[in-house]
Order: C-alpha cells, then structure tokens, then sequence
C-alpha cells in the first residue's frame, strides 16, 4: 500500500482509496503530468508554425513543409498526448479522497481544461485550412492565438497547486 505522505497533496489517503487503485495513483500522477507538458508543447508550437506558415506563398517548398510539420506535429504528438493526459487525470479522479467536489478549483480546472479542448479543436480546424490552402489568417493573428493557451495553463496550475478556494 502507498504510504499518505508519498501521494502528495495531503488530500488523499491510503486509508480512503482502494489499494489496488492507491498502489498506482503515483504512476497515474507522473503519467498524467508528462502527458500534460507534451500536450502544452504542441499547443504552444502550432501556432509558432502558422506564423511562418501563413507568410510563405501558397505551394512553395516552405508551404508544403510546414503542412507536414503541422500534420505531424498535431496527430503523432498533440492529439495523443491530450488523449492520455484525460486517461490518466481520469484515473487519478477515480483514486477515491483525491477531489473534495464541493471545493471551487476543481470546478474551475474543468473550465479551464474545456478552453483547452477549445483551442485544440481550433488549431486542428486551421490546420486543415493550412492542408487545403484556403488559410486566409495573417501572421499577426496567429502570434496572438500562440499565447492563448498560456492563460488557461496558469489558472489550472494555480487552481491545483495552491487550490485558492
């Protein structure tokens, strides 16, 4: 059985969870967290790449190498790693003890992580625009949506590390 201290928030214990559950809830944490930094990565690199993208000519060289930047960049590492980042947050919501439900930051990690889903689903919509050249976005606009997911990944941060209310 995993000792209380070891499972790090002091908001779960050993006593409350299963043991077969608890025996994992340290692998589902250190899983959920990689998943979350891969995740994080993509989300700040695709736009990067829709700056660049957006100023090269239509069919040139440069456009056809970001389509495959972007395409790869999206299916083998973002879509993948948003996929086990939900698994294994899952599976650390279902260590019994880990949320007390009626706290507010859990309520508010949810929204935050329902605008990361969001500007998920927008990067994937502009990637497929950047794939049939129809992008009619300017550079500008992409520089500003690269920041986007900074704020919704400070305010979960907060919310679970200091868990304000």
């Amino acid at each position: 059985m995993v000792k209380s201290a070891r499972l790090g928030s002091g908001n779960v214990h050993a006593s409350k969870c299963a043991p077969d559950v608890a025996e994992y809830y340290l692998w589902f944490k250190a899983l959920h967290i990689i998943s979350v930094i891969a995740w994080m990565a993509g989300m700040l690199y695709l736009p990067r790449l829709y700056v660049y993208h957006a100023d090269a000519d239509t069919g040139s060289i440069q456009s056809e190498t970001f389509k495959i930047m972007e395409r790869r960049l999206l299916r083998a590492i973002m879509n993948p790693s948003m996929i086990s980042t939900f698994v294994f947050g899952g599976l650390m919501l279902a260590t019994a003890g880990f949320v007390d439900w009626s706290m507010g930051w859990i309520w508010v990690k949810f929204a935050m992580i329902a605008v990361m889903v969001m500007i998920h689903g927008l990067l994937a919509r502009w990637r497929r625009e950047f794939e049939e050249d129809r992008n009619l976005r300017s550079a500008k606009f992409y520089r500003m949506w690269n920041e986007a997911p900074t704020v919704p990944l400070i305010v979960i941060v907060i919310m679970v590390v200091v868990r304000p209310f």
